[in-house]
């Protein structure tokens, strides 16, 4: 890297490199390495604010090639096409078609991939590059969770070995096993610039080259550094580097060895060219290829205009069923005792007493609708998207249907949409679709949270309020709390409490009282105004909205820049108010806050005994409710300690 380069320049190839892998991962992944795929994506993905952080501080990088600037974007830079020529491959093998050296070959990937990550990470220079303390809290998270996937990955991976690694092209065998002990010269480095996707390696006969972006996996690039910790990757076996074990013993390996002996080959042309897995909705397109309908229509709404095996354009985007082949696929399903490998198997539903409902018919019209959302007529897609709200609205099984036709991905396009009606039906949509636990991780794959986000400033108010409420829905996942409250989501609630109607400030009240459980967010929800407005909503006469307040602020009152601004705020006399004229649930909360705001602050502790607490407290210790005499009792006697001489 040139001396002098700025930041903008430096930072251009590595945030290049995660928005690809966000377009990858919001493609879906399957197969094999299904889970592995979407645990790296998952992880790459806030690594774009990062990036956006250090562009935009427009610092010049120094000119040493030693200097901490250079080697950690350097480093990134390595991992990070590592990694998207990993998800590529990965999400092209198939175990029934490639041999076990290679699957044994993507797993080593996997590991030196993300020790990689973690170790780029750690070198980053955080006060050189002005990062903010709610990226550097999301960085940490990542960093935090490729440590932890360590356990499962099993010991260091030596230097050499880690070079070799990274630098073959995925094409080519790598045995870890004997890499460990043969000395590697260095290899060259390769520009990581474009790729050109024309023509590529083949993993298992497949052209890696032919994933959802079209792009080559066989770059060369070489790592020559020590890598200090590793990552786990789910229930992968990893061979054992040190020989310590045989191979024989992998527990994967097992698994795949029976599932090819019991397992009927399935014909190679009942699998979908894009997922290599046997397709359920076979549709044919204007080259004559037949690709799994989702797949298909993923790759179209993505912007691809080519047809994925041929490379042929598209001279329309037609998507025909194949009714024959459809017909050929469920009569060899039945009579290989086989279920087709998607969440509808055989077009079918389970319910809940374990019997099936046939969604054939449901899948056509669903599927319909569906395309309908990528029409050129803005009256088709208004149409489309509020019928797929009141469809996603209805029942689990459309929840399930729509996210299997593609829809997900399609309606986050359309938050952006500057017709309202559509905007306000596709952020109800995704909210009504998110309600089922496996539609959350898609509707983040696809990238839809700084869209809500967007919806959630600028939008009418009844898309704000359904934007907070998928925001709540959204965040239910752990991990979740961090991308969402470090996309500028906080600010936007926070805005919506106080100037909401009655049902967005109680929408925007619980997305916030979510997001708080993370104690990273709390310093944010503070930076964004919310004990202001938590305090406006104590003191309103009508009492709508004291229970949330109490609620939310029960949860930041343990962390010290919230503490000091409660009190600053001047919240506490509120709360003495509360402890006198509340509801037994307000008196409750209020006492409880008061503690977490009194414990070792003897000047709190000061102005709870000059503003009258003693008496309502002592009530409280009496006859309030079995955890208010506790918060009471435990107050009065920090009272009575802090007046001891």
């Amino acid at each position: 890297m040139a001396g002098g380069e700025s930041t903008a320049v430096a930072t251009k190839i590595p945030l290049q490199l995660v928005h690809d892998v966000s377009r990858i991962s919001s493609a879906g992944f399957s197969g094999l390495f299904k889970k592995d795929s979407t645990d790296l994506g998952r992880r790459l993905s806030p690594l774009a604010h990062l990036l956006e952080e250090i562009r935009d501080s427009n610092n010049t990088l120094l000119s040493s090639s030693s200097s901490s600037h250079n080697s950690f974007l350097y480093d990134l830079s390595v991992a990070l096409k590592a990694s998207k020529r990993l998800l590529l491959a990965a999400n092209d093998f198939d175990p029934k078609i490639s041999s076990d050296a290679a699957r044994k070959k993507i797993v080593f990937q996997f590991q030196c991939v993300t020790w990689k990550l973690e170790k780029s990470l750690g070198s980053l220079p955080y006060d050189q590059f002005d990062i903010s303390e709610e990226v550097q809290e999301q960085v940490e998270l990542v960093r935090t969770q490729l440590k932890r996937a360590k356990e499962r990955y099993g010991g260091p991976v030596t230097s050499n070995l880690l070079s070799r690694a990274l630098s073959q092209p995925l094409d080519k065998e790598i045995d870890p096993l004997h890499s460990a002990s043969r000395g590697i010269g260095s290899l060259h480095v390769e520009n990581i610039g474009n790729i050109d996707h024309e023509v590529g390696p083949k993993l298992g006969g497949v052209p890696l080259g032919s994933g959802p972006n079209g792009n080559d996996c066989s770059l060369i690039v070489q790592e020559p550094e020590n890598l200090g910790n590793s990552t786990k990757l789910s229930e992968v076996a990893f061979p054992n580097i040190h020989g310590s074990a045989s191979e024989d013993d992998s527990p994967r390996k097992n698994f795949v060895e029976s599932k090819k002996t019991n397992s009927p080959i399935i014909p190679e042309e009942y699998l979908c060219p894009i997922s290599l897995e046997l397709m359920r909705d076979p549709v044919i397109v204007a080259t004559g290829q037949t690709y799994e309908r989702s797949f298909i229509q993923r790759w179209i709404d993505g912007g691809n205009t080519r047809c994925p095996k041929t490379q042929q354009m598209l001279q329309d985007l037609t998507l025909t069923p194949n009714i024959a082949l459809r017909s050929l696929i469920s009569d060899w399903c039945a009579k290989n005792n086989m279920e087709q490998p998607t969440a509808l198997a055989y077009a079918r539903i389970k319910r809940s007493d374990g019997s099936f409902r046939d969604v054939s018919g449901d899948i056509a019209a669903i599927d319909a609708i569906v395309r309908k959302l990528s029409s050129r007529s803005t009256e088709d897609r208004r149409a489309a998207v509020a019928e797929i709200r009141s469809l996603s609205k209805r029942s689990t099984d459309n929840r399930i249907l729509l996210a299997e036709a593609g829809a997900i991905p399609v309606l986050v396009n359309l938050l952006t949409s500057e017709d309202s009606q559509i905007q306000d039906n596709a952020v109800t949509s995704i909210l009504n679709l998110s309600i089922f636990d496996s539609n959350k991780g898609l509707i983040m794959l696809a990238g839809a949270v700084p869209s809500i986000v967007q919806v959630l400033r600028a939008g009418s108010m009844e898309a704000k309020e359904n934007a907070a409420a998928t925001i709540f829905s959204l965040s239910l996942g752990d991990e979740n709390k961090i991308i969402i409250g470090a996309s500028g989501a906080i600010p936007a609630l926070v805005e919506l409490l106080r100037t909401g109607s009655t049902r967005g400030k109680k929408d925007a009240a619980t997305a916030l009282f979510n997001l708080c459980i993370y104690q990273g967010n709390k310093g944010r929800a503070v930076r964004a105004g919310i004990i202001p407005a938590l305090l406006t909503m104590l003191t309103d006469s009508s009492n709508c909205m004291v229970d949330e307040a109490l609620t939310i602020l029960s949860v930041l009152a343990s962390h010290q820049e919230a503490k000091a601004a409660i009190a600053k705020a001047s919240t506490i006399p509120a709360l003495i108010d509360l402890l006198r004229t509340g509801l037994p649930r307000n008196k409750e909360n209020a006492a409880a806050i008061l503690l977490s705001l009194c414990k070792r602050d003897p000047e709190n502790l000061s102005c709870l005994r000059r503003l009258g607490a003693l008496i309502p407290l002592s009530e409280l210790a009496n006859s309030g409710t079995e955890r208010a005499k506790r918060k009471a009792a435990t107050l009065l006697e920090h009272l009575s300690k802090s007046q001891q001489p």
